[in-house]
Formats: C-alpha cells, structure tokens, sequence
C-alpha cells in the first residue's frame, strides 16, 4: 500500500518547483494574479466519471505563452496590467485530451469552462503553432478553439461587472432557442447570430459576438456578414438583409458599450488581436 502522501490531495501535491513553476509565476501570478493547474486532479475536471489525460509538461509554457500573447497583451496594451489584474480570469486547468465519458466513449471535443473565474481547456496536448516543429494549417482549429473560449469567458466577465445595453437582447428578439443544438451554425447566421451558441440566449449571443470578432478581425468579421447571401427567408422568416442588419447592430452595441463602459477602443482591440493570431497561425 503507497505512502498517503504520494497520493494526490492526501499530501502528494507538492513537487519541487521547476521552469514551468517559475513562468506562470513571474508570467501570469504576480503580474496579473492568475493561476494554473497542470498537473492532473479529477476533482477539477467537469465529471468525475470522465477520462481524461494530463496535458504533456512540454505543452505547458508554449500554450500559456500563446495564450498571454493573443489574450492579454491585447488588452493590457488598450487599457493597463492593473486593469486586468482586476478583470482578467483567475484559474485556468490545463488538460491533455477531450473529455472521455466512459460508459458511452463520447468526448468532450471542445475547449470547456466552468464559470467566468475557473475555465478548464482540454486537448491541449494537440496545441501547436507555426513555431512549432510538425505544425500544419489545420493544426490551427485547436488553436482557434483555445482563444475563442478564453475570449468568450473573458467577454462574460465584463458583462457580469457592467450589464450590456438591453437592446442587445432585443434584436435578437424572439428567434433565440433552447433547442440551438439542432441549429447549425449556417442557419444561425441566417438568422443574424454569429454562431449557433449564440441563438441559445443574449447571456451567450453577446460573449460569441465579442469572441469571434476578436479573432476573425474586422475584414473577416465583415466578409462573414457579406457571405450572407440567399433568396427568400430563412426557416424563421428572415431575409439576408435583415440577418445582415441584425448581425451589424449587434457589432455597434458591442463597439458602443466597450467605449462608454470601461474606454476600450473596441477595433483597436480587435486588430491587435487579430495581428497576434494571425502571427500565430498563418
């Protein structure tokens, strides 16, 4: 029988302290008051019958630094450290692969969170970029996946701090869906909503929009809208035009309220984000 303190949360959670210690320490802990948890602990994972296997040590540094490139530096360079030493996520939980339910074999595919303060990303031992030996174009869907979580959760702290305009909600109106599962991400657009996560109601329409924005940029975000394009209505009764409209005052609100609300040039903000991904990436 092993020694109770080799066994993790008996007493077995310490380890001499090495270079990935000492990076999110000097890089995230003291700077912006963010921690990370990358050795294995089930009892931070979203199920406790799940499988799931730690992120590979070497896949650490490269994806907090990833992260502190596309995500923080942007907004400390709009407002200051102090900002998002205040706002910015607290704990993060870095995992290796999906989210494995045992009795079925279903996965977790995507990157998952837990509330605005706790985010929990898994699959991130297929991380890469193009400074990475091995990388290839589609290597960046994993990528892409990472920052879009990040930035939706992020998105839902400054909603939780100071609420968004109502009129948000309203031009979304009555064609947000609790059965958005069976919607695909076209006919959402078709719709006005950016993605089908976003039908499900204004609480996730308004941190998809913020989210997606940031990474595609402003030329892509614009070619999304004007790839709106289809004769007739949509299944809900709406024209190209209208999804377009609706898909534009939502990007005014969002503009309009990072501004008045906490000073933030919301399109400065997304060409620097969309600058560091795109170095990343391509």
């Amino acid at each position: 029988m092993p020694n109770v303190d080799s066994i993790a949360g008996l007493g077995g959670d310490t380890w001499v302290k090495g270079a990935i210690d000492k990076y999110i320490f000097d890089s995230l802990t003291v700077p912006y008051n963010s921690s990370v948890k990358y050795k294995y602990d089930q009892f931070e994972l979203e199920y406790l019958n799940r499988t799931v296997v730690p992120i590979k040590e070497e896949k650490v540094i490269p994806v907090l630094s990833a992260m502190k490139r596309i995500w923080i530096d942007p907004y400390t360079a709009e407002t200051n450290s102090n900002f998002f030493k205040k706002y910015g996520n607290k704990f993060f939980i870095l995992t290796g692969s999906g989210s494995y339910d045992p009795a079925t074999g279903a996965s977790t595919l995507g990157l998952t969170s837990d509330d605005g303060n706790k985010i929990l990303l898994t699959q991130l031992n297929y991380f890469s970029t193009k400074s990475m030996a091995g990388y290839k174009q589609s290597d960046s869907s994993i990528l892409r996946l990472f920052f879009h979580v990040i930035h939706h959760e992020f998105a839902h702290v400054f909603a939780a701090n100071v609420t968004y305009p109502f009129s948000f909600a309203q031009v979304g109106g009555n064609l947000y869906t609790s059965d958005w599962t069976n919607v695909s991400d076209l006919e959402a657009k078709s719709d006005g909503f950016i993605s089908n996560y976003a039908q499900s109601q204004p609480g996730e329409d308004f941190p998809e929009m913020v989210s997606l924005m940031l990474l595609e940029g402003k030329s892509g975000f614009d070619k999304i809208i004007n790839g709106i394009t289809y004769t007739g209505t949509s299944i809900n009764g709406s024209t190209a035009a209208q999804a377009q409209s609706r898909l534009r005052q939502k990007e005014a609100i969002i503009v309009a309220y990072f501004k008045e609300s906490w000073n933030i040039d919301f399109y400065s903000l997304q060409t620097r984000t969309r600058a560091a991904l795109t170095a990343m990436i391509y």
